[in-house]
């Protein structure tokens, strides 16, 4: 007869499973990009889409990670919106070799940049600079989306700045290559040539600073857009282009035979790794509740993570609201920070609430950072964290103080880190548990996570409170239905906001992920930092004691 814990396990698991079901119908949906009419256009034109051209880039079946596949999902009114930000970026092997590529997707308003395509190109070329990895550019654009130009130009995290990352990628001799396999017109053009090398592809790859109606109108010079760039102009007369295609699997193939001849790129970061075992626990996904307050033991969770055996852990007697340690995952040796959601008894503070940070937990996750950092051991940090305790007698033995210390070692880690948002994500505890700000190397969350402040219900409270404040002031009182009313309109809002979707939609997470991936993730991305040297000796800032 299955006991009662086997039984809330299996239900979790259900819970967990219907979500990620529905994870996996979206990601369909939106990796359709502009739609099987478009797509069936740009086949028309002999041209490959986005996905269908990594496919034929990457080595056959290798493992593929894709960042930002929910890019810009829901964040713009525009007929078909921006799905996957209209470019797609994923991190596979080619020869064997880690590599990124970013993709413009025709499909999706020809391939044009809105402003969350510039972020994500962005992102894909921090992830490639911290990771010194060799990263390839499949171009097809109109350019910037000029109706939202002012959100995309001018700004120091704009479109220019993908062009000085091409600059400073080149520096550190990170490979970039660009192959134009459509358009690539005016502040775009500086990209084939600001990388390595370039490629061209007969009959559809065209390159200039402004098309022939420009110039036209411009200078009254006529001329047609083949003759202004096309590939027999760039490859014999300006020299822009390196090499000249007939199409786009000769391309591919061509980039390929590029990627074949490059040796070691320098110095390695050094991370250890024994073989891979796996986890004790064979289901991750039935640990959490679905239920946001209800508790879990988070050493299950390891379980079902850590390569099976390899969990040491750290301080096991203090500071219980965070368990930390020594682990392995798929064999490489990492340092585990993970919020603790059950309820537990501390002789210094008596009851403490699972899944909040109290003074002795961020005292012992700060020691056990700066020690995972002399030791060259890549963190792992694991998210479910409703925050830093409040309250006289927090406030009084100095929270403050002992959050701002887990700040600063996570702030400055040298060592990779790589976070899970396991379920909540809310106010400072995201920022001491390494969210997007603390420069995780990768950062994912599974289809439970929430981000926010705080919580939707204390939120919506606190919101309810302001609204009726400022009717108060203009002499309306609001009956018992009508705040009440009132309050299910900001609590919808506000739990939108906090919806994982909504997250990824902004680039605040890298993917939104199947439990089950989540030791993919994690091993192939301590892979890829592993590519790169520490760059420089830790040395943490000071620390109020």
């Amino acid at each position: 007869m299955a006991s009662e814990n086997d039984l809330a396990r299996n239900l979790n698991e259900d819970r967990m499973r219907m979500r990620v079901a529905d994870l996996e119908r979206l990601l369909a949906r939106v990796r359709q990009g502009g739609g099987q009419a478009r797509i069936e256009k740009e086949h028309a034109k002999g041209k490959w889409t986005a996905r269908e051209r990594l496919g034929k880039l990457f080595d056959p079946g290798c493992e593929r990670l894709e960042i930002g596949a929910l890019a810009g999902h829901g964040m713009y009114e525009e007929e078909g919106g921006c799905p996957s930000g209209g470019v797609v970026v994923e991190l596979g092997r080619i020869h064997g070799k880690l590599c990124l590529a970013v993709a413009n997707d025709a499909t999706v308003k020809a391939g044009a940049w809105f402003p969350i395509t510039g972020k994500k190109n962005l992102r894909a070329q921090e992830i490639a600079l911290e990771n010194r990895l060799p990263i390839i550019y499949l171009v097809d654009s109109a350019g910037v989306y000029l109706p939202m130009q002012d959100e995309i130009f001018p700004d120091k995290e704009h479109f220019g700045r993908m062009f000085r990352n091409n600059a400073k990628l080149s520096s550190a001799g990170i490979p970039q290559i660009a192959a134009v396999m459509g358009s690539c017109v005016a502040g775009g053009a500086y990209l084939p040539i600001m990388s390595d090398e370039s490629i061209i592809v007969e009959g559809t790859g065209s390159i200039f600073l402004a098309g022939s109606y420009l110039v036209k109108a411009a200078i009254g010079e006529d001329i047609d857009n083949e003759t202004l760039g096309g590939a027999q102009t760039h490859d014999e007369i300006s020299g822009v282009t390196d090499y000249r295609c007939a199409n786009e699997e000769e391309a591919l193939t061509h980039i390929r035979k590029l990627a074949s001849h490059w040796g070691d790129l320098g110095p390695k970061a050094g991370f250890q790794r024994d073989a891979a075992l796996s986890p004790a626990s064979p289901s991750i996904c039935g640990v959490v509740p679905d239920a946001r307050t209800e508790p879990y033991d988070t050493r299950d969770l390891l379980d079902a993570l850590v390569d099976q055996d390899s969990f040491t852990e750290y301080k096991s007697g203090y500071g219980k609201t965070l368990v930390c340690g020594y682990a392995r995952i798929d064999g490489w040796s990492v340092g585990i920070v993970a919020n603790q959601r059950t309820v537990v008894k501390s002789k210094k503070d008596g009851l403490q609430f699972g899944g909040v940070i109290y003074s002795d937990s961020a005292d012992k996750a700060a020691r056990f950072i700066m020690t995972c950092n002399q030791r060259n051991v890549p963190l792992v940090f694991l998210q479910d964290v409703t925050g830093f305790m409040v309250g006289s007698k927090s406030e009084h033995g100095g929270i403050i103080k002992d959050g701002a210390k887990m700040v600063n070692a996570v702030a400055n880690s040298v060592v990779p880190k790589f976070t899970v948002v396991v379920g909540n994500s809310y106010g400072a505890g995201n920022y001491a548990m390494c969210g997007k700000a603390y420069d995780p190397r990768l950062i994912v969350a599974w289809p439970t996570a929430r981000l926010a402040v705080m919580g939707g219900t204390q939120a919506a409270k606190v919101l309810l409170q302001i609204e009726k404040a400022s009717l108060k002031k203009q002499g309306k009182a609001p009956t018992e239905a009508e705040e009440q009313t009132l309050l299910d309109t900001i609590t919808q809002r506000y739990d939108e906001q906090t919806e994982p979707v909504y997250a990824a939609a902004r680039l605040w997470v890298d993917a939104i992920i199947d439990p089950n991936h989540t030791r993919s993730w994690i091993s192939m991305g301590i892979e890829a930092a592993n590519e790169a040297p520490i760059a420089a000796a830790f040395r943490p800032g000071v620390l109020q004691t």
